[in-house]
Formats: structure tokens, C-alpha cells, sequence
């Protein structure tokens, strides 16, 4: 969607579709606030420097889905000074940068979508895009009550912070007073306003960078741990293995049995260890993808080769298509590590029918499909299962123990990759896992 800002009035409008823009694609309210105040004061800025400034939004679903909002200025120079204005308006998104690319100054700002949003699918884009363009700028006045509105919200919210302290504190009249005196403060002028909102939005976004420092350290943690379990449930594989060796002492048979119990156990906890460790690399941002051009033939042959082994029942059929797209530019293991991932899970819940492995184009991108004939997931279900440990409830492997990791490891792998993983899935009639990539992810 795009705009123009030519006179003052304009900001008022740029504000409102801002506000629509972000509340069209998901963004929580709090956030279209954020965003709507960012606009107002960045226009503000520009149109002091001069007029005819492009706005555009944008949405880039893959990855992590943000909205990106660009302000493209004809006037040249002046960046340094400009960023150092618009220091605190960075606080109210993720990320803001101001260029000068030589035929004018461009502020780039973008905002994370949340996990809860509706996935932005095309139909979905071409919805948003119709809403949008029967959307009636309303009068400045109306933008005023607007904000005020929006102002008393979040006084709403201070003020009832406020109240639980007073609950604590003997001080209670002399806090209301300070409300009363903040709320006829912020309320005098819409500049003043501005300024305040950013202000209060500031300590919030502490608190988020508190949380990701605590989100990291918990990365970290299962890094660690995973690493240090690693070395002992080695040990104690590879002293089972000795144990029932040819050439020790002969065991009974229920000294066997105990053993070969120990040794599955171990596998077991090794498994769930390297999936922990691996989960841990791609949350820490520690998996950078290494591009170069990727033989399709060559590893839809090796997963053929390598998965053969786990497809031992004769009722499951384990069909690997010959791929019509012979090459693309992607990471070899990682891309490698998804679809293993998937076809394990697809032959550990398949008790009969088929596992197939197919690859299709669709446009500038590559569909694998991962189908299979096997339980099938309820719809309610077909985002938790990319949620770590979870498993479908009443749904059991045929083979090996599941640890709940292999899913949520794959679509991170398929953002890092620049792409994303679906299922679509019946109850009863089986199971499709979709991963999307960029035939050429530059």
C-alpha cells in the first residue's frame, strides 16, 4: 500500500492508515499504537525538511513475518542529524534506519508480527489490500479524538499499575494525585502526547529486552546441558556394547536382556540430547546457512538410501519420486536435516498404506511434500505439533519413541533456510507436510 506526504494534513492520514495497515495484518493494539505514533512523529520530521515523501507498507510473510514501512524523501544529506531526531521514535519498533542513498533520504522501519497472527496467505493479502483501498481518511479532528482515546488506554493501564502499588503503599491519595496531574499533562497537546506515548513505550520495550536476554540464557542452558550429557550416555552406550561383545564373558540371558534395556535407554536419552542441542543452535541464532548449488537427484537419492533401513514393514510402501526440479541454490544439510526429519516422523506413525517424498515448483519457489497414510492430526492440532515436546494425544509410534523435538527443529530450519513448513492433515486419512523454499533465496 502506498501514500504521499505533501502538507500537514497528510500526517493525520498517514497516521490512520498506518493504524489500519497494522491492524489488518495482526498486530496486537498496543502495537498499532507503537506503529501509528512512530509514523506521526517520523512524517513530522520529513515534512519540517520538505515535502513529497513516498510511504510504503509492506508485509514479508516468510521468515519472521514483519511489517516493513519505508518513507522514501526527495531532500539529500542531513542523516546523522535526522537518526539522532528520531532516536527515541526507534524505541516503538524492532528495527529503524535511515540512508541516503544519493537521490534522497529513505527511514526503513519494520515490526514484528505476533505469533498468534493469521497466517498472510495471498488470498489473505488481496483481502487486506481491497479493505485498505476503500479506506476514508478521516478529518484531522477525528485523528485527535483518536489519539486521545488511545491516550486514555494506556492511562487506563498506568493508572491500574499504580493501584496495585497503592495497595502495598500508605501513600494512595498523593499516587491518584500524580495520575490526575499526568493525565491533564499528557492530555494539553498532541505533540506532548506524542512524546509521552514514547516515553511510556520505552520502559515496556526494556522490560521485552529483559525477556529475550532471559530467552537466550534459557538457549544457552540447554546448550550446555546437552553438551555435558552427551559425553556419559556415550560411555554408557559403548560400555553395553562391550559388555555383550563376543569376545567378554558370556552373560545369562536375563543379564543380556538387562543390558540391551540400558543400551536402548541410552540411545534413547542420546537422541533427545542432540535434538535438544540442535534446537538450542538454531534459537541461539548459532545455524548460518551455507549457500551453494544443491543436486536434488543426488539427495533424494541418499535420503532413499539412508531411511530404507526404517521402512521394515511390509505393509508401509516408502516411495521417493524422482524430483522434475534437478538443482536449486539452498544449505545441503540443513535442507537434508528437514526432510530426514520429516520422512522419520511420517514411517515412526504410519502403520500401513504409504510414505512419499515429492518435489514440485510453484513459481519462484519449491514445494517438498512429505505425504503419508497414517493417523492424521485433528485441525485443532496443526500448529501445536511444531510446538517443542508436544505430541498428539492417543497417538503412538510403530517404531521408536518420538521426543517431540523433530518438527519444531524443521520449520526452524526452513525460516533459517528463508522459507516455511505446513501440515495439512485429516484424522483417519493421514498426514502432508509442505516445505516452502526460494528456488534462489537472493
Amino acid at each position: 500500500m502506498r501514500t504521499r506526504l505533501r502538507v500537514e494534513q497528510d500526517i493525520f492520514a498517514v497516521r490512520q492508515l498506518g493504524r489500519e495497515v497494522a491492524r489488518a495484518v495482526g498486530l496486537e493494539t498496543q502495537d498499532q499504537t507503537r506503529v501509528a505514533t512512530a509514523l506521526s512523529e517520523v512524517c513530522r520530521v520529513l515534512l519540517a525538511t520538505g515535502p513529497e515523501t513516498d510511504v510504503t507498507f509492506a508485509v514479508d510473510p516468510y521468515g519472521v513475518p514483519s511489517l516493513q514501512v519505508t518513507m522514501a524523501h526527495s531532500a539529500k544529506g542531513g542523516t546523522s542529524r535526522l537518526a539522532e531526531q528520531l532516536q527515541l521514535v526507534g524505541r516503538l519498533v524492532d528495527t529503524m534506519e535511515v540512508d541516503d542513498e544519493g537521490v534522497g533520504t529513505t527511514v526503513r522501519m519494520a515490526r514484528r508480527l505476533p505469533l498468534g497472527a493469521p497466517v498472510l496467505t495471498p488470498t489473505r493479502m488481496d483481502e487486506i489490500r481491497a479493505g485498505l483501498a476503500e479506506h476514508v481518511p478521516g478529518s484531522p479532528l477525528d485523528e485527535l479524538a483518536v489519539q486521545n482515546q488511545q491516550l486514555i488506554v494506556a492511562l487506563d493501564e498506568v493508572r491500574a499499575q499504580r493501584d496495585d502499588l497503592a495497595r502495598l503503599n500508605a501513600e494512595l491519595e498523593e499516587t491518584n494525585r500524580g495520575v490526575m496531574a499526568l493525565y491533564h499533562q499528557l492530555s494539553d497537546e498532541l505533540e506532548e502526547t506524542n512524546r509521552g506515548v514514547v516515553a511510556l513505550y520505552a520502559e515496556l520495550d526494556e522490560k521485552s529486552v529483559q525477556l529475550r536476554a532471559a530467552s537466550e540464557a534459557k538457549s544457552r542452558f540447554l546448550a550446555n546441558v546437552s553438551h555435558e550429557l552427551r559425553a556419559p550416555v556415550t560411555a554408557i552406550i559403548g560400555l553395553g556394547r562391550l559388555i555383550t561383545d563376543s569376545s567378554s564373558d558370556d552373560l545369562t540371558e536375563e543379564q543380556s536382556r538387562q543390558v540391551e534395556l540400558i543400551r536402548g535407554s541410552a540411545t534413547d536419552l542420546l537422541t533427545l540430547v542432540n535434538g535438544l542441542l540442535d534446537l538450542a543452535k538454531a534459537e541461539a541464532g548459532r545455524l548460518e546457512p551455507n549457500w551453494s548449488d544443491v543436486d536434488l537427484k543426488a539427495m533424494f537419492g541418499q535420503l532413499r538410501g539412508t531411511l530404507r533401513p526404517l521402512a521394515t514393514r511390509p505393509e508401509v510402501e516408502f516411495v521417493v519420486d524422482e524430483p522434475a526440479v534437478l538443482s536449486m541454490r539452498s544449505d545441503e544439510v540443513l535442507l537434508a536435516q528437514v526432510l530426514r526429519n520429516l520422512l522419520t516422523n511420517a514411517l515412526k506413525f504410519t502403520e500401513a498404506g504409504s510414505v512419499r517424498l515429492s518435489v514440485r515448483r510453484a513459481g519462484a519457489e519449491l514445494e517438498f511434500v512429505v505425504a503419508d497414510t497414517g493417523t492424521g492430526i485433528p485441525p485443532e492440532l496443526h500448529e501445536r505439533v511444531f510446538e517443542e515436546f508436544y505430541q498428539v494425544p492417543g497417538s503412538k509410534p510403530i517404531s521408536g519413541r518420538g521426543t517431540g523435538l523433530g518438527l519444531p527443529y524443521a520449520r526452524r530450519l526452513a525460516g533459517i533456510l528463508g522459507g516455511g513448513l505446513r501440515v495439512d492433515s485429516v484424522p483417519g486419512e493421514g498426514s502432508t507436510f509442505t516445505l516452502q523454499l526460494p528456488v534462489d533465496p537472493s
